[in-house]
């Protein structure tokens, strides 16, 4: 039979992928057939069970609300808060001029109406330059009431009353006028902080980091050193096949039982937060889009570290030593990462340009949470029954400050996504390739 003639199944490409499919089924048989595989695998999906039960409990959490601008109380005790009167124009000190003498008269208002009134308004505040709401007419009438001069326009922008937004050095500035939108809701704050807080972190140091490290130095490092050590190895490159597609198609094999495995805890991880994370919908759609960074950076950051472990136990029966010096290296920058990602030294891990790309999907996920972060360590407590007011912070800011950052390389998370997933790729690339090329010359015992 000429090579014309000849089937397709015997060309040299269906050749190779014959040879690609027996190690590639051989390596899964053996993953499948070890304790230690289900072991790693199962701890690591323990873990991600007990902390989305710490995530749903703060989910469950309701942060008691705090009137910050003393809107609520009755000062005349004439029946109608502080807040109506002022909006209205009545007296709040005059018990004899109030809004039920008005013609119409008014009903009172319920205390509750003027606490929390104000939301924390993200998105308006985040779509216009000055932005500002002076419901209850405090900005014009209180600060002269307590003994200051009238700073309708304290910014100097103009706009009497309003609160204006600048991005200076990439940080969200408030400078606000007195008693503007002064009244945020703790609660809904406390939980939209806490659950991109949550993704965020979770992301980072449990995906990202614990599963895309862990995972491979313990499946990966002895994916060809067990098979030198245990003979086995002998077997294998007798076959018509050479070593370097023997180190490919085992690092296949890898990959074919731990990116099935991230993509299952990816998905049960955003069905979770996106069902009981706050919102006006049942499930938090955007969200999904962060998720899928997540999933991205943690099957390549894996690789490279599964590349990168595989390799070391080529070059030594105790590789796994030099592994796990290098997963020590790898904790303490990603945990620099984390928290301090300004910090040049980081750039030297795998494990940066990981939590660069969750970064860059969060940032485009929600490009808000800088100015969110800034908002609520910007809110003022103003008692007016003693004339003083004081800086405060809503709860959750400090959580959301720690994990939200903005992107650092170009300021364009899009091109600092691509220039990330570029960089992973081709370490892996090259570690393959010095595997291979040692792995030639290596001499089986």
């Amino acid at each position: 039979m000429s090579a014309e003639d000849r089937p397709l199944v015997d060309t040299v490409y269906s050749k190779l992928d014959r040879k690609a499919t027996a190690i590639f089924e051989f390596t899964m048989r053996q993953y499948r057939t070890r304790l230690s595989t289900w072991a790693t695998l199962g701890v690591g999906a323990l873990i991600l069970m007990i902390v989305m039960l710490f995530y749903i409990e703060g989910m469950t959490e309701t942060i008691e609300a705090v009137d910050n601008d003393g809107d609520s109380f009755d000062s005349d005790n004439d029946g109608y808060v502080d807040g109506q009167e002022l909006l209205l124009g009545t007296g709040i000190n005059n018990p004899d001029d109030h809004p039920g003498l008005l013609n119409p008269p008014v009903p009172p208002d319920p205390p509750e109406k003027w606490i929390n009134e104000d939301d924390f308004d993200v998105k308006s505040i985040a779509n216009s330059a000055s932005h500002g709401n002076d419901d209850d007419g405090d900005c014009q009438v209180r600060v002269g009431q307590i003994g200051f001069d009238d700073y309708t326009d304290d910014n100097n922008n103009g706009i009497d009353c309003d609160i204006e937004i600048r991005d200076s050095f990439n940080r969200y500035i408030i400078d606000k006028d007195p008693n503007v939108d002064e009244d945020p809701d703790e609660d809904a704050y406390y939980k939209e902080t806490v659950h991109r807080g949550f993704i965020l972190g979770f992301g980072k140091i449990g995906f990202v980091f614990v599963l895309g490290i862990f995972l491979p130095l313990f499946l990966a490092t002895g994916l060809i050193r067990d098979e030198m050590s245990g003979g086995t190895l002998h077997y294998i490159v007798a076959k018509p096949i050479s070593r370097a597609e023997v180190l490919t198609y085992r690092l296949l094999g890898y990959i074919g039982l731990t990116w099935p495995y991230f993509a299952i805890l990816t998905i049960i991880s955003a069905i979770i937060t996106g069902l009981m994370g706050p919102g006006e919908g049942f499930f938090r759609f955007a969200d999904l889009f962060l998720w899928f960074g997540i999933f991205i950076a943690t099957i390549l950051l894996s690789t490279a570290y599964a590349a990168i472990f595989m390799t070391m136990g080529v070059i030594h029966k105790y590789g796994m030593i030099g592994a796990i010096v290098f997963g020590v290296w790898e904790f303490s920058m990603a945990i620099t990462s984390v928290f301090s990602p300004e910090t040049t030294v980081t750039q030297l891990s795998l494990a940066r340009w990981g939590m660069i790309i969750v970064d860059g999907f969060a940032n485009i996920t929600w490009p808000d949470s800088q100015l969110l972060v800034a908002l609520g360590q910007s809110v003022t407590v103003t008692n007016w029954d003693f004339g003083f007011s004081y800086d405060s912070s809503l709860e959750g800011a400090d959580i959301l400050e720690g994990f939200a950052h903005q992107t650092p390389l170009t300021g364009d998370p899009i091109i600092d996504i691509l220039i990330s997933c570029t960089l992973l790729f081709t370490i892996t690339v090259l570690t393959i390739v010095i595997g291979q090329s040692i792995f030639k010359g290596k001499e089986i015992d």
